[in-house]
């Protein structure tokens, strides 16, 4: 069977819709959509949805993989922001070496979504 798939939208949970929806943006994501229950946010060619929604067992359990030029200046960059204090528990960690061949930076965002920020190496 195939298809066709040109995209892949993952719908995301908000604990707070308008403190997860600012967090995103703070990210570099731009809200290309928006009504009461949904945002459509994009970055370059990635999209998701971010739902007025969250049950806690969901929101700490979903996961998004997102490639990037350089887990370091993410990482740094993101630790700026959440200086702020402004997501609630968002939180950073620094980058990690990962069997698989990436350098990962982990975020939790302020509803609990794990998003691993993934530099390819060689190691």
């Amino acid at each position: 069977m195939d298809l066709a798939i040109s995209d892949l939208r993952p719908f995301i949970p908000a604990k707070d819709f308008a403190v997860s929806k600012a967090f995103y943006e703070a990210l570099g994501w731009v809200v290309e959509y928006e009504d009461p229950e949904l945002a459509l946010l994009a970055n370059a060619e990635r999209r998701f949805y971010l739902q007025r929604g969250y049950l806690k067992e969901w929101a700490e359990n979903t996961m998004l993989f997102i490639p990037v030029a350089d887990a370091v200046a993410s990482f740094e960059a993101i630790r700026a922001v959440l200086e702020t204090r402004r997501f609630g528990d968002a939180r950073v960690a620094p980058p990690r070496q990962q069997p698989y061949g990436a350098l990962v930076t982990h975020v939790w965002d302020p509803a609990g979504v794990l998003l691993h920020l993934a530099q390819w190496t060689d190691a």
